[in-house]
């Protein structure tokens, strides 16, 4: 039985790899998953964050990875979320 206050989840797609020593954007509550922690894939210390794929994985870990593996990093394994196409205030004059 579907309830109509049952919310369809959007899509969950990643955005642009940022470049070596940059920020990864994760805004997107769906990076969190608060039921439980899972050891990072690259620390292997819990985590309650999460990548695009799912995979547990600190957003520091991360970027310290996008860094040292700038080459594989282009594949896109770890990256920002998708920015709406304006992020600037309409201004009218």
């Amino acid at each position: 039985m579907t309830s109509a206050r049952t919310k369809k989840k959007q899509p969950f797609e990643p955005g642009l790899v940022p470049p070596p020593g940059a920020l990864l954007e994760w805004r997107d509550s769906q990076h969190y998953d608060r039921w439980q922690d899972r050891p990072c894939v690259l620390c292997d210390k819990p985590t309650p964050m999460r990548s695009h794929a799912g995979e547990p994985v600190h957003k520091a870990c991360a970027e310290d990875w996008i860094a040292t593996n700038p080459a594989e990093a282009r594949l896109g394994r770890f990256a920002s979320d998708t920015q709406p196409k304006s992020t600037q205030r309409a201004t009218h004059a």
